[in-house]
């Protein structure tokens, strides 16, 4: 590659104790074997399964390392003064205005500020599955080619879990890597009042350094803030920051990809080009790699069209884009926020996020699914004064003393008119209606008397809008019919050969869980085709015969009527 280190650089950091691995390019055109463009859970995963391969990999973000600060744990700066919120303006076309979206641009992507749950989708989820307005489509191949992707990724990314305690968990080939995050005494009594009321509480699977020695402390600000102690297994500490070390990975911040280039046949990339310090900078590779969330990757292909003397099978509508699928099928979650109060008592839990109820994912009597029920972290005055502006001040405070707080996720079902497109001016528009509501209602509603049911009287709710889009996918969907998807079951682009998707715009669904593991487990597993190394087998699967299904149902039922796992009492399960 044309370029130089940070000057006075150790081995391992920099003068700022930055890692190795940065690059300050010295020319106008960067070289590389790999270029995968995003450093989010998807491009650092893929960097992460790319390292020791000895190919030159670049990964390109166009932000920067989220500063280590004192603010990282302050609610004020980062909820009411929104310090890290950094992404450009989006256009809400539906309601005809700007709209600030939920994404930050540093490496590691949002992953520094999510809320570290790290959930597996379910079995069912690789469709097809009913809904209540629509088909949930099916994958273009089975959860059992991505379980042992999945069982990697809970390694990489210290998940902690109780196998079996959650009624709607897939099979597994194997238990969680570290034992379930337990409940505070809050969450605790909660969790057995749930139980009392027939339900099966579970512990969430959560990415938190935990372990012998870790880093974790256990404090209140995990979901949505920066961990200033870098114990949150996020893509940059956990993924990315291990593959710059090894030698064959290099990083390079601070520039937005504008346009894909095509050579004449139309199908090969050839040239990225970038803005970097006010210049433009070629990246050229022999593969590429997009990871830039599924609102920018789409928008990235959209703006790459081919000038008009380019002939082949890129059309003038985007690149990769022949079947028109580019940039629609937009999904993210119906998602509410719950604050339920018992005014009579304190709630002085500091870890909230801990607890799951699955009960209605699957399914509600003659209703369809539902959806997903977890903690979150806990709301406070400047987090809550977001949700409701117009409550007072100091009965927020009061409130959010007393106050245990959910968030409930149900599934957003594809739909073509739900689409990324580039506006005037460049702009980048998203264009979607919220779809499925009605099990999102119900499930608010179960939800609801649930929390009433188990001693809180108040409760409101707040259903999130165009901007809460984290869980953003499905806008460059894969398949095996090139007339119908973007990429195929390999994620490699249908029209070009040397074209990867890394990050969730491929997935033909939502789900109704977090999508973090999936994109890291997919990442693994389309790795070695991006690399060029030989597939892994198929055999290697390890599906499950029909009496491992068989006792694994078993196994749930029995936790089930022991009143849950082992980490739903308050202490961590083996």
């Amino acid at each position: 590659m044309t370029a130089t280190p940070p000057p006075d650089a150790p081995d391992a950091t920099d003068a700022a104790g930055r890692p190795r691995g940065l690059l300050r390019p010295a020319g106008p055109v960067l070289d590389c074997d790999i270029a995968v463009l995003g450093s989010g859970m998807g491009g650092a995963t893929l960097a992460y399964a790319l390292r020791g391969t000895g190919a030159r990999v670049l990964v390109v973000e166009r932000g920067d390392f989220l500063p280590r600060e004192w603010q990282n744990w302050s609610a004020p700066d980062v909820f009411t003064a929104a310090r890290y919120r950094n992404a450009e303006p989006w256009y809400d076309a539906t309601a005809g205005r700007y709209f600030s979206p939920g994404v930050h641009y540093y490496v590691g992507g949002n992953t520094k500020v999510f809320g570290a749950t790290l959930p597996r989708f379910r079995e069912a989820d690789f469709g097809p599955l009913e809904h209540a307005e629509g088909i949930s489509p099916g994958w273009p191949f089975p959860y059992g080619a991505l379980e042992p992707h999945y069982a990697h990724a809970e390694r990489l990314y210290r998940v902690h879990g109780t196998r079996a305690a959650d009624p709607t968990d897939p099979w597994r080939s194997g238990d969680y890597p570290w034992p379930a995050v337990p409940h505070e005494p809050a969450v605790a009594a909660l969790a057995e009042s749930l139980r009392d009321q027939g339900l099966t509480p579970f512990t969430l699977p959560t990415g938190v350094d935990l372990r012998e020695d870790g880093r974790c402390l256990r404090c209140g600000t995990c979901d949505g803030f920066p961990c200033l102690v870098e114990a949150k297994s996020d893509a940059d500490v956990c993924a990315l920051r291990p593959a710059l070390a090894s030698g064959n990975v290099s990083l390079l911040t601070r520039a937005t990809v504008t346009r894909l280039v095509t050579g004449a046949s139309g199908r090969r990339v050839t040239e990225a080009l970038a803005r970097y310090e006010g210049r433009e900078l070629r990246i050229r590779a022999d593969r590429y790699v997009l990871a830039c969330g599924a609102v920018n990757t789409a928008a990235l292909l959209l703006r790459s069209e081919p000038d008009s003397l380019r002939t082949g099978p890129v059309r003038t509508t985007g690149l990769a884009n022949g079947s028109g699928q580019a940039g629609r099928n937009y999904m993210v979650h119906n998602s509410t926020f719950l604050m339920a109060v018992d005014p009579r008592h304190a709630n002085d839990v500091v870890f909230q996020k801990t607890l799951g109820v699955n009960d209605w994912y699957l399914g509600d009597g003659s209703h369809g699914p539902l959806g997903n029920i977890q903690a979150l972290g806990k709301l406070r005055p400047p987090s809550a004064g977001g949700l409701w502006p117009r409550t007072p001040r100091p009965l927020l405070a009061a409130a959010t003393r007393r106050s245990v707080d959910l968030y409930l996720t149900s599934e957003d079902l594809p739909v073509p008119e739900n689409r990324v497109a580039v506006g005037p001016g460049g702009r980048t528009e998203v264009h979607w209606r919220p779809g499925n509501l009605p099990p999102h209602r119900r499930l608010t509603r179960r939800a609801v008397q649930m929390m009433r049911r188990a001693g809180f009287p108040l409760v409101r709710t707040r259903r999130l809008g165009i901007a809460v889009n984290s869980h953003q996918c499905g806008t460059a969907v894969a398949g095996s019919d090139p007339a119908a998807s973007v990429v195929d079951p390999g994620c490699k682009a249908h029209e070009l050969d040397n074209l990867w998707i890394a990050d969730s715009s491929w997935f033909p669904s939502s789900a109704a869980v977090n999508p973090a593991l999936t994109i890291a487990a997919n990442a693994l597993r389309i790795a070695p085709d991006v690399a060029g190394a030989p597939e892994v087998p198929e055999e290697t699967y390890e599906v499950p015969t029909a009496d491992a299904r068989r006792e694994a149902g078993a196994i749930r039922a029995s936790d089930a009527g022991r009143g849950g796992g082992p980490g739903d009492g308050g202490t961590a399960g083996t």
